[in-house]
């Protein structure tokens, strides 16, 4: 569906992006990350044909999108962050106006806008004018707009930032359900929701691609290293002296005092290596209550740190 082959932007002596490639195959849902500044809204405004790449090619659908522009914009609905509307429109004046705009036909025009209308639960506000809807219902509306069309690749910018969990619930449940029928790239910042929802993510730091992978991938790739969150009441602080007896014990950091008087560490360990029970053995006998003792779950926004800083710290070398 796309291809993304030694893509780079310049502007002057910038360089925005450099030398990325990668392949979106149909039906998939990606999810697009990366820090403020990293490239991630300058690879998607070059997706979208916004702006061309200085060198290399973004093919669409088998379009590419510089040579082929106008046909490789119609496979693509865009549904930009900042939710760019006509405010004195109505729902469904500001629908059949992105409709014309993306040429859709018109003995299919009322159709398609009943469809994208229901698809987006927006019956009940369409005759109510933009400026007068809550967030939640103008973030449908751009989604309406950019789905009009029927396009085979859908491109959402922040879909859910500003929106209360409620809406958050609303938003995502409905971005699965398209990506039965549609392509879609998702970029957000809530990386919790990218895990939900994304098949594969892309990550993107200082203009360079630095991983594509599933979530749970990168996520099992943060698990291997051997560690175990512990919340102890010890008063006399014995817990060093206690990790120091225990084979494979490889480090004990103290994270913070808690309010209820308790203490948090993380203890990291040699692999393969289950401390967990000599552990509450040791801390029973020198009558260190435990209050938890578990190995924390990696999650997508720990990759995505451990990613971002590991490249930094290359750069800085």
């Amino acid at each position: 569906m796309i291809e993304v082959k030694n893509v780079t932007k310049k502007y002057g002596d910038f360089i925005a992006v450099e030398d990325i490639s990668f392949s979106i195959k149909k039906g998939e849902i990606i999810g697009l990350l990366g820090p403020n500044g990293a490239g991630k809204s300058t690879t998607m405004n070059m997706m979208t044909g916004f702006i061309e790449p200085t060198e290399g090619e973004i093919i669409i659908g088998g379009y590419d999108i510089v040579k082929k522009a106008q046909k490789a914009k119609e496979q693509i609905g865009y549904m930009p962050e900042g939710i760019p509307l006509y405010s004195d429109l109505t729902v469904k004046e500001f629908i059949s106006y992105m409709a014309d705009l993306k040429r859709v036909p018109k003995t299919e025009k009322k159709n398609r806008i009943q469809d994208v209308m229901n698809q987006t639960n927006l019956g009940e506000v369409q005759n109510k004018l933009i400026k007068n809807l809550s967030r939640g219902y103008k973030q449908r509306v751009s989604l309406a707009g950019a789905l009009v069309s029927n396009p085979k690749l859908l491109i959402l910018d922040e879909p859910t930032v500003g929106l209360d969990p409620k809406q958050i619930t609303q938003i995502r449940e409905l971005i699965k359900s398209l990506g039965k029928k549609h392509t879609i790239i998702l970029s957000s910042h809530i990386l919790s929701e990218v895990s939900q929802i994304c098949q594969k993510v892309i990550i993107i730091n200082q203009g360079k691609i630095i991983a594509i992978d599933t979530p749970q991938n990168l996520e099992n790739k943060v698990k291997q290293e051997n560690q175990i969150k512990l919340i102890i009441e010890d008063k006399q602080d014995k817990i060093h002296k206690i990790a120091k007896n225990i084979k494979g014990i490889k480090q004990i950091n103290f994270i913070q005092n808690n309010e209820d008087g308790t203490k948090e560490y993380t203890i990291r360990s040699e692999q393969n290596i289950d401390i967990r029970k000599e552990l509450f053995a040791k801390c029973a006998k020198e009558e260190i209550t435990i209050f938890e003792l578990k190995k924390p779950e990696a999650t997508l926004e720990d990759a995505f740190m451990e990613l971002i800083q590991k490249q930094d710290e290359e750069g800085e070398n």
